[in-house]
């Protein structure tokens, strides 16, 4: 069996990401949607609460799994048996960024390739970031995030969201 996962922090999910991942699922036989927990960054929703909103947005693709790590995504590729780290591209500073993080990915685990798929052209400017912003400002973010998950990032969001990402 082939398996991918799509390594991301997810806070929150965008259609972005489902693109990627739905596009992920259709190349590798298992994918593992990973939430990358960085303990430098402040997440606005826990854990748990991405992972839930996670399995809602991505509910009918068969072959997707979701999990957290809290350490080297090529470590967990290699616990795992994982052949391929798929990872989203925006623009070219995503790229100088990404290429790096997989050139030190196959140093740790050489047995992992990763690839690129890059983003459709209507979700070039779109991050979690942008969301958040737009969210706290009680903006519309109807299509830039899952529909089913719209009130519940709002709510999140609105309610000062989670203080330590866990």
């Amino acid at each position: 069996m082939r398996t991918a996962i799509c390594p991301g922090s997810f806070d929150p999910i965008t259609i972005g990401h489902i693109d990627i991942i739905k596009r992920a699922a259709s190349l590798f036989d298992k994918v593992i949607v990973l939430i990358a927990v960085n303990p430098d960054k402040k997440a606005a929703f826990s854990v748990k609460d991405r992972i839930l909103m996670i399995k809602k947005a991505t509910e009918g693709i068969d072959n997707i799994y979701v999990d957290c790590s809290t350490g080297l995504i090529a470590e967990y590729a290699k616990e795992h048996g994982v052949c391929a780290i798929v990872k989203g591209l925006r623009a070219v500073t995503d790229f100088e960024y990404e290429f790096q993080m997989a050139l030190a990915n196959k140093k740790i685990y050489p047995e992992a390739e990763t690839i690129f798929l890059t983003t459709a052209s209507e979700n070039m400017f779109l991050s979690s970031s942008v969301v958040k912003q737009i969210a706290r400002f009680d903006g519309d973010i109807s299509g830039f995030v899952p529909e089913v998950l719209i009130e519940e990032i709002k709510k999140g969001l609105n309610n000062g969201g989670n203080q330590n990402g866990n």
